[in-house]
């Protein structure tokens, strides 16, 4: 790490220094330029549109969403029923009925998987793409070893994050749905232990590394400032109750990318951090429409359902909210880290 900030410092030193306006970002990924505005000159302006875009974009994949929910909301019925009728075959109905919904919910949740690995993948080469320019835009206007400092932490961050979710993370995943499964299927007490052991284990892992990662960040002293109480408030709020797992934190660490969004003044922050959200905003929707269509499938199943299909659903969509959590988490990173930056040169 020490030879990584010292090159970096030398590096630094010897360059001319320049306008932070002549860095360039580099080009949105090709999975985010639908979502990506004509025009990056306001962070607001492109940030309400991406929204809009986002959200007209999601209209097929809600209804494809929707049929599935509604499969498993029909199958829950029916066990319900049946169960009602032939109270002595209570337990084959409610085995069927759990491998019915397995089923029926493992195809779209693995679809949602892979999209969140492959967003965390795209966030993490873009992030190693846009920092170093951040970087070199920061040592430019007289910050070299603060720049150094902040890109090696950086760059470190954005590597464990991505091998974590990819290697760790998204395997527990997989392992907590075919756990619950089995758990609502057989009933037996050792594999619900199981299941909350691997769900604790992966909101574990993505809180520890974003509490030491806002860590690293207030040691460098870059997290600071002040912003309208309203719109701070508005955003913690906002992101608090939409990612689930982490919000929390995520809240928190919200200040500094409000504050930085009113700070920058040249176009390679601003293009840099439309970029990344254009990358994530897309598959944010989708899974987060699934999970809030599994929440509320898993409310009014528990007016008619069993316990185990109405606890299938909700684990169903607990692995959702992982998925929205990891995806944020690395969202997240990658915009405080770019703010940071940006406020050492504006």
């Amino acid at each position: 790490m020490r030879k990584l900030m010292i090159i970096c410092t030398l590096c630094f030193l010897l360059a001319v220094p320049v306008c932070a306006e002549e860095f360039t970002a580099p080009s949105v990924p090709e999975s985010g330029a639908p979502l990506m505005p004509e025009s990056a000159d306001s962070f607001g302006e492109g940030l309400w549109w991406m929204i809009q875009k986002a959200l007209e974009t999601l209209q097929p994949n809600i209804a494809q969403a929707a049929g599935t929910v509604l499969s498993v909301m029909a199958v829950a019925l029916l066990v319900s029923l049946l169960k009602t009728l032939r109270e002595e075959s209570g337990t084959v109905l409610e085995l069927a009925g759990c491998v019915a919904i397995g089923l029926i919910l493992l195809g779209p949740s693995n679809t949602m998987v892979q999209l969140g690995t492959q967003t965390v993948q795209e966030l993490g080469e873009y992030g190693k793409l846009l920092l170093p320019v951040m970087t070199a835009a920061m040592a430019a206007q007289g910050a070299p070893t603060s720049s150094a400092a902040l890109f090696a932490g950086t760059a470190v961050f954005d590597a464990v994050l991505s091998t974590l979710i990819s290697k760790l993370i998204v395997p527990i995943v997989y392992i907590f749905l075919c756990l619950a499964v089995a758990n609502s299927a057989i009933g037996e007490e050792s594999l619900k232990k199981l299941r909350d052991l691997a769900k604790w284990l992966a909101t574990w892992c993505l809180k520890n590394l974003l509490y030491i990662f806002m860590g690293y960040m207030g040691i460098t002293k870059v997290i600071s400032g002040t912003v309208d109480a309203g719109a701070l408030k508005a955003a913690k709020f906002t992101i608090s109750k939409a990612i689930p797992v982490v919000g929390g934190i995520l809240a928190d660490a919200s200040e500094t990318v409000v504050i930085g969004a009113g700070l920058m003044k040249n176009a390679a922050g601003i293009y840099g951090l439309l970029a990344v959200l254009a990358v994530w905003l897309g598959p944010f929707v989708r899974i987060g429409a699934q999970y809030l269509l599994l929440k509320l499938a898993a409310a009014v199943c528990g007016i008619y359902g069993t316990k185990q299909t109405t606890t299938l659903i909700e684990d169903f969509s607990a692995a959702m909210g992982l998925l929205v959590a990891m995806t944020g988490t690395m969202c997240l990173l990658l915009l405080v880290s770019t703010v940071c930056f940006m406020k050492g040169v504006t």
